[in-house]
């Protein structure tokens, strides 16, 4: 068995290989959509889903990565790693429950190391009615101007600033005022769309071919950023009225120790809208859904949220010189992906965990 620290990958073409190889050689089926854009190094994008297990079944676990781009580092290892376990896939075949395996739901993100897609949207911000009023966000468009100045790196007035803010309203409030979501200002951060993206409409184009024989559905999303280094935050997937919902997750992932809900005081992330499980609500009404998000830590929170920063002033600024440009996207990349073999290998037991105790409530 290959060391699970080598499923991992530095740039999106050798993930998608690796992805695609260990798919192949475990005789999975899958599914590419592909992105008509090319990817940084000019390679081929798409969301690939890898099915495993009886077509008809109806219940199954969907594993999902790269739902932010970069974060797809991270999510991508853990899925190849699976698809290398020997055991694991024993497991699932012992079980009689499908696992479909989704890759790079934000491939356009995940090559060109953002944590945006193309359109620069947040897709875990732009699942939404759009037909509908948006939700407002005054307090980050009041911040936008400081976040986004017109040099980088900041100015140390514009430094002084933001440290004064955060010592005055504390670093929480800002976290909820920036990373909520806004839908005001298209070129800024955490930018939710006025209109679905390409990989919201594929992510629910890939839910419509693949369940509509399912009645119990097991979602785990992985996520990086958030936490300390090495910390694997599991974060209840589903509205914080939906009680049912709550105890079905807990159920299955919260043995332990509860999940923690989204927003809430004990959790790493801020109240959010327009969650990409809403396609799973909409286009599989048949099924109960049940997902947890695993959220990995990386590194401090404010050193993660200025390496998003410099990479939205890249952005507006495409004729940086190229030192720079590397350099911003470099720390992008450690922002979201900790390329040691203890903190991948600790990503994998924890995704084949929770994956382990999803087929176990699933068999039930």
């Amino acid at each position: 068995m290959p060391d699970e620290a080598d499923a991992f990958s530095l740039n999106y073409a050798q993930a998608r290989a690796k992805f695609l190889e260990a798919a192949e050689t475990a005789g999975l089926h899958v599914t590419s959509y592909p992105l008509a854009l090319p990817g940084r190094d000019g390679e081929a994008l798409a969301v690939d889903a890898a099915w495993q297990g009886p077509r008809q079944a109806t219940k199954l676990l969907l594993l999902s990565s790269g739902v932010h781009g970069v974060e797809g580092y991270a999510g991508s290892g853990a899925q190849t790693a699976l698809l290398q376990d020997s055991a694991w896939m024993e497991q699932v075949t012992a079980s009689g429950i499908p696992v479909m395996y989704v890759h790079a739901l934000n491939p356009y993100g995940f090559s060109h190391i953002r944590r945006v897609t193309q359109e620069n949207v947040d897709l875990n911000r732009n699942f939404q009615d759009f037909t509908a009023p948006l939700p407002s966000n005054p307090a980050y468009c009041r911040l936008h101007p400081l976040l986004l100045p017109d040099k980088w790196p900041p100015t140390w007035g514009n430094r002084a600033a933001i440290l004064g803010l955060i010592a005055t309203k504390g670093l929480r409030t800002l976290q909820v005022a920036i990373s909520g979501g806004q839908y005001e200002l298209p070129g800024s951060m955490f930018f939710g769309g006025a209109a679905p993206t390409w990989s919201h409409r594929t992510l629910r184009q890939v839910l419509r071919e693949h369940t509509a024989q399912v009645r119990q559905l097991a979602w785990i999303d992985l996520h990086t950023g958030l936490g300390k280094r090495g910390q694997c935050e599991r974060i209840f997937m589903g509205s914080n009225n939906d009680t049912a919902g709550y105890a079905r997750a807990n159920a299955l992932w919260g043995r332990t120790a509860p999940l923690v809900q989204a927003g809430s005081a004990t959790s790493v992330s801020a109240p959010l809208t327009g969650l990409v499980w809403n396609a799973a609500l909409e286009e599989c009404p048949q099924a109960e859904l049940t997902g947890v998000c695993l959220e990995f830590g990386t590194k401090p929170l404010l050193e993660v949220a200025n390496a998003l920063r410099g990479d939205h002033w890249l952005h507006l600024h495409p004729q940086t010189p190229a030192a720079l440009q590397a350099s911003i996207k470099q720390r992008l990349f450690d922002a979201f992906f900790v390329n040691t073999p203890d903190w991948k290998r600790n990503v994998v037991a924890q995704v084949r965990l929770a994956a382990a105790q999803a087929l176990d409530g699933l068999c039930r």
